[in-house]
């Protein structure tokens, strides 16, 4: 046997860069095997980092003391916030990240991290002695213990390449696939399933012309998605994008192709993403429009391919050649790596637990697309609470779950463990019930005191966030203080700026809430002196008080179901009255709170009402 590691993770992806991180982050020696150590941390779509929903999770990521806010924030060309005209419950930043950049920054602080080792090896089989995971086999069988090990494979799992008819048995880039371990997996218990996502294809720079699109710009304010380091980019020195769209012709081709296409012509097993769809996929099913959104993006500033992301898509080379000469500017177009869909397995995510730790495996935890999940920031999301809790588990802590009104990535958990999927999983605002308490600027706030308390986060992490507390309520006490007098200067200000003139004597508390009135208009009358984010964070919530507070309460109302916990040895074949689908669900999921059972596929209201009933009838008498 080789050296006893206390966590082996399992892929060097996203979700494996995070969980290898933060698990040598806090104490334990930490083993990351990856296939080829290049390809840590890889982009093989689209090198973005953040977008609807996803920027917020980037954030929470850093907040727990994971990596990949400040490795974007070191790395990217150009960044912007979305919806930054709309409320704050939908604000989200998103960055253009260097595809050769990031990586190697990734691939710095993984190297600089001392209780991390990083090794190469396919590994095609897990050591398990009486359900307890023990360590891992590699494909020359070479056997490496642990006490706890981490799968974040993220599409290498049995991996095939489709172009039209051609199957090409390998992961992205070419690399070799995992022949074995799903099959494994498999035979330890753990249901597998199919799935498939995709890439569109790029194209050479000096082959686009770049006047008949639409040029997209970084915007004119800093921004970072870490709370611990400034803006290291110029606002004036920000790589451009481009927009563009499909058209009559492009659809066309597209139709006379279809069955040509791995989709559509029967050569994909897989289920794609539902949110994230081919373009041959977004013709058919969104066939009332005339037009796709499509945008142009660099790679990296070191060469000159482009990205052609809404253009992701399965068909042969030649149908791809046309398909992309039917797009304005892209005439003459020359594509360098041609669109494929990708087929892998994963597992099901209703054998895991909420701490991602499987049910059947004892100390094994999975992170990324291996449960089901699309996208590198949900990746990364699952793997810093999947390596937290490999570590809280060791030392014998309770885990670390994130409830829905505190994370998105408390809400793409418990939508995976309770929910299950049918096609890989997207973070959208829209599943988040309490999306205006789960904001952008508050993710520090949200998460630093947890992550403390778990372990993730240094000393002076946690200081720079208590520091960040006493700043808020500081500003607080000042507005409500200060006042201001409606003298004619006062009135001219307000005039300049088209804004109705206060009748009387005002706080800036009161001045604050309405919508017009910022920080920035007040800073004309009295200069306080605190930083963007705090001034950001005491607007925000005086704006927003209302909706705030009633966001907190029903919040309230599912923590105190979320409380009602069921006991591990009930038999739910013994409620009277509970439907069979309910009963099916709920022994297979094995929920842990009312909460968590009543938000179950299958399990109607009628059914968590009868729960209730019985939970309280046979179990109060044990209190």
């Amino acid at each position: 046997m080789i050296a006893l590691y206390d966590i082996i993770v399992v892929g060097g992806g996203h979700a494996g860069c995070e969980a290898a991180n933060i698990a040598a982050k806090m104490g334990k020696k930490t083993l990351l095997l990856t296939i080829n150590k290049e390809n840590i941390a890889d982009m093989p779509c689209n090198p973005s980092i953040g977008g609807t929903a996803k920027g917020i999770i980037v954030r929470e990521v850093d907040a727990l003391g994971g990596l990949m806010g400040i490795v974007a924030d070191l790395s990217h060309f150009q960044i912007k916030m979305l919806n930054n005209s709309k409320g704050p419950a939908v604000r989200s930043l998103r960055a253009q990240a260097d595809k050769r950049v990031y990586p190697k920054k990734m691939l710095e602080f993984l190297e600089n991290n001392v209780n991390l080792e990083i090794k190469e090896g396919m590994v095609e089989n897990l050591i398990v002695d009486n359900n307890q995971i023990k360590g891992v086999i590699l494909e020359d069988n070479t056997k490496i213990e642990a006490k706890s090990v981490i799968l974040t494979t993220g599409t290498y799992l049995k991996a095939n390449i489709l172009i039209g008819s051609e199957n090409t048995p390998e992961g992205p880039h070419g690399e070799r696939r995992s022949n074995s371990l799903s099959d494994n997996l498999k035979a330890y218990g753990l249901d597998i399933i199919r799935l498939k996502t995709g890439t569109p294809p790029r194209i050479r720079k000096d082959s686009i012309d770049f006047s008949k699109m639409h040029e997209e710009h970084g915007d004119n304010t800093y921004w970072t998605f870490s709370h611990d380091i400034n803006p290291r980019y110029e606002l004036n020195n920000q790589q451009k994008c481009y927009l563009l769209y499909t058209n009559d012709n492009t659809h066309n081709i597209i139709r006379k192709h279809l069955n040509e296409s791995a989709m559509y012509g029967g050569y994909a097993t897989g289920v794609g993403p539902r949110y994230c769809p081919s373009i041959e996929d977004k013709v058919v099913r969104f066939s009332d429009k005339e037009r796709h959104q499509l945008f142009l993006e660099p790679e990296s500033i070191y060469y000159d391919e482009w990205y052609l992301q809404g253009f992701s898509t399965s068909m042969p080379k030649h149908v791809q050649e046309e398909m992309v000469h039917s797009l304005e500017g892209l005439e003459n177009a020359i594509i360098t790596k041609y669109a494929y869909a990708i087929e892998y397995d994963a597992i099901s995510p209703l054998q895991i637990k909420s701490s991602l730790e499987n049910k059947l495996i004892e100390g094994l935890f999975t992170a990324g697309q291996i449960n089901g999940t699309s996208g590198y920031e949900e990746a990364a999301g699952q793997g810093i609470v999947a390596g937290i809790n490999s570590v809280l588990k060791l030392i014998g802590k309770e885990p670390l779950i994130l409830k829905r009104n505190e994370a998105y990535i408390g809400v793409l958990i418990d939508d995976l463990v309770t929910k299950g999927i049918t096609d890989p999983y997207r973070m959208l605002t829209s599943r988040a019930e309490f999306r205006l308490l789960l904001r952008h600027d508050n993710a520090d706030l949200r998460l630093r005191n947890i992550a403390h308390q778990a372990g993730s986060i240094t000393d002076e992490q946690y200081q720079k966030y208590l520091q960040k507390i006493n700043n808020i309520n500081k500003l607080f006490e000042e507005v409500k203080n200060i006042k201001l007098v409606i003298t004619e200067d006062v009135k001219n200000k307000f005039k300049e700026q088209n804004l109705e003139i206060p009748k009387q004597t005002m706080t800036f508390e009161e001045l604050l809430k309405r919508p017009e009135i910022s920080f920035k208009f007040l800073n004309n009358f009295e200069n306080l002196n605190y930083t963007e984010d705090v001034l950001e964070q005491v607007e925000i919530e005086l704006k927003y008080s209302g909706y705030i507070k009633k966001a907190y309460k029903e919040a309230e109302k599912l923590q105190k179901i979320e409380e009602k916990e069921i006991p591990e040895d009930i038999d739910y074949n013994k409620i009277k009255n509970l439907a069979s689908e309910a009963k099916q669900k709920l022994n297979n999921i094995r929920p842990k709170t009312i909460a968590q059972a009543s938000r179950i596929s299958g399990v109607n209201p009628a059914d968590i009402t009868i729960l209730a009933i019985y939970l309280k009838k046979e179990y109060s008498k044990n209190d």
